[in-house]
């Protein structure tokens, strides 16, 4: 189900509406703070469902990272109508799993601090344990027995599929968390009923089970990586005082003691109807829309405690920060700026000049790759958060040109920008293209779906129809100002990758064509998928072909490898049966 790295992609990528497209939304304020937004779009016979909890990683404080992509896996856990066979049974099960849990958790502090003090080698070594700590957790290890024999797995996604719905899925970033689905039109209202049970009546059962999920999940995606390690050191070393600078998965030692109190406090303030949106986009009348909206939704209850945004800012950055590291993989460099946040008046005009910088036709490609050849890919673009910004530029070494001399090159491009005017004619070819191409993004009811939510997440929906003017009003003057304001050494933090001396690169046809970024992307998708049965790899690959039609054009490359893998790997399933 919740594959995050596709999802994450998918919801990064979405594109600046173009200026000629105007969309037209009903939008209604439920009593309790909830926001419904409708797009009726008569003749699609499924609609696109989603609805977003406006938080995300950074909302999250130490100790407690990684809670928001918790939530996400827990969403999908049943309420007191779904996913067990005796509820009563099944919150006593609970609640004595956390009393248990607390002990147990003294235990583990008391490792922890015998490691520190270098008494014990391993924390995790079963021996290490008292004959106390040995029983506490064989006792919790019945009580999950007893638990698992009450479950009805997978019954959310089965009433859903049973009832001709598709595509189900979430993602959690830094700034949201997303949950959306195709529901048949004549379904309407089971799809109302069945989100707004899970918020009113939500029952995080195997939640210890599920730290250790995404404890995988984490493993998989970051650890076992050839340079996931080290993105994420360098994503902390940039961000020197933001939440950004923590993993959206969290930190390790995090994901080992939360609990299900302190994600239980996270829940209520932070998935209250007042901090919630929900869209819908295809056939159903909107009037009728409206009533199940205030007759399931309305159920829930406003926040008692008002949804805070983070406190903590950045701190001006003084110096150039550099990180060196040899890994299994091509040289490369990241080079990264500090810029502006999402809606800053310096937004519109960063933006487009990464799209000047991006593609086959942008300068990175044109310059490193084919005029100078020290690169094999370059790409760079303005990311604009919620709270924060940045702006990164990407390049893979040629065989014998080093990581240092591809800087030098990007640099050279960026002090273009900065003393010579961008001509008309490449500006507006890029505005135009960049026109053209979210024209088509938004005729899809999915894409038009996911935009809304995005957006309504961040500074409200009604940005999709504003912001374009914005776009199109950039100038060379503006291009040009903001090279020279943010492009400057000591608000820069480069990484440096090296080969680790003696490791090869391994050749694979569907990675031909694409940045190191990219690849990685890709083999992160093969390990990912690896454990899905012949269901759940056919259900996957339908939302990986949604969302290949979302996909901007420097990126639709990676999206079609990423569908070859699990058509590949389905091929496989079937061809052993």
């Amino acid at each position: 189900m919740r594959q995050f790295l596709f999802i994450f992609i998918a919801l990064v990528l979405l594109p600046v509406p173009s200026l000629a497209q105007e969309v037209n939304v009903i939008e209604h304020e439920l009593d309790n703070g909830l926001t419904l937004l409708l797009v009726p779009k008569p003749g699609d016979p499924n609609i696109a469902a989603g609805w977003v909890a406006k938080v995300g990683s950074v909302n999250e404080r130490p100790g407690i990272t990684g809670v928001a992509h918790l939530f996400e896996h827990m969403m999908f856990k049943g309420t007191h109508a779904l996913g067990t066979q005796d509820i009563d049974q099944d919150l006593e099960i609970i609640e004595q799993l956390d009393a248990l849990r607390v002990d147990i958790q003294a235990e583990e502090v008391e490792l922890d601090r015998r490691f520190q003090l270098g008494q014990l080698d391993d924390p995790d070594d079963p021996a290490a344990r008292s004959a106390r700590h040995q029983e506490l957790l064989e006792q919790f290890d019945e009580l999950l027995a007893r638990q698992s024999g009450l479950l009805i797995k997978e019954d959310f996604s089965r009433i859903y599929t049973g009832e001709g719905a598709s595509g189900m899925n979430a993602g959690t970033s830094y700034d949201f968390t997303i949950y959306f689905i195709n529901v048949p039109a004549n379904k309407l209202e089971l799809w109302f009923w069945m989100e707004s049970d899970r918020l009113l009546n939500p029952v995080f059962r195997e939640f210890y089970a599920e730290r250790n999920v995404v404890h995988e999940e984490r493993r998989l995606r970051t650890d076992s990586t050839p340079i996931g390690k080290f993105q994420e050191q360098f994503e902390s070393m940039f961000w020197q005082s933001s939440p950004y600078g923590w993993p959206v998965v969290g930190w390790p030692s995090d994901l080992e003691g939360i609990t299900r109190a302190e994600a239980l406090t996270f829940f209520d303030t932070y998935y209250a109807p007042n901090n919630l949106a929900a869209a819908l986009v295809g056939d159903f009348d909107p009037d009728e829309a409206i009533e199940f909206a205030n007759r399931y939704f309305g159920r829930l209850s406003r926040g008692v405690r008002p949804p805070l945004e983070p406190r903590t800012r950045e701190m001006p950055q003084l110096a150039e920060k550099r990180m060196v590291a040899s890994a299994d993989t091509n040289p490369q460099v990241s080079i990264r700026y500090h810029s502006v946040r999402d809606g800053h008046v310096d937004e519109p005009p960063l933006v487009v000049l990464g799209q000047l910088l991006n593609g086959r036709t942008g300068r990175l490609y044109k310059a490193l790759v084919e005029e100078q050849e020290v690169a094999t890919s370059a790409f760079g673009g303005q990311s604009g958060y919620k709270y924060e910004g940045l702006f990164e530029l990407r390049g893979t070494a040629t065989q014998g040109t080093t990581p240092e001399e591809v800087e030098l090159a990007i640099y050279a491009e960026l002090d273009r920008l900065k003393q010579e005017l961008v001509p008309e004619r490449e500006l507006q070819k890029v505005k135009n293209q960049n026109a053209a191409g979210t024209f088509r993004d938004l005729r899809s009811n999915y894409g038009l779906m996911m935009q809304l939510l995005i957006r309504e997440g961040n500074r409200g929906w009604e940005h999709i129809n504003t912001d374009p003017a914005l776009y199109d009003a950039v100038t060379p003057e503006d291009i040009m100002r903001v090279a020279n304001t943010y492009f400057t050494p000591e608000s820069r933090a480069v990484a440096i990758y090296y080969r680790t001396e003696g490791e090869e690169a391994e050749a694979d046809p569907l990675l031909e064509g694409l940045s190191d970024e990219e690849q990685q992307q890709v083999r992160q998708m093969r390990t990912m998928i690896s454990q899905m049965d012949a269901q759940q790899l056919t259900q996957f690959l339908g939302q990986a072909e949604q969302m290949m039609d979302q996909a901007p054009p420097d990126a639709r490359d990676a999206a079609q490898a990423m569908i070859a893998v699990i058509q590949q790997q389905l091929e496989e399933l079937e061809g052993g049966q």
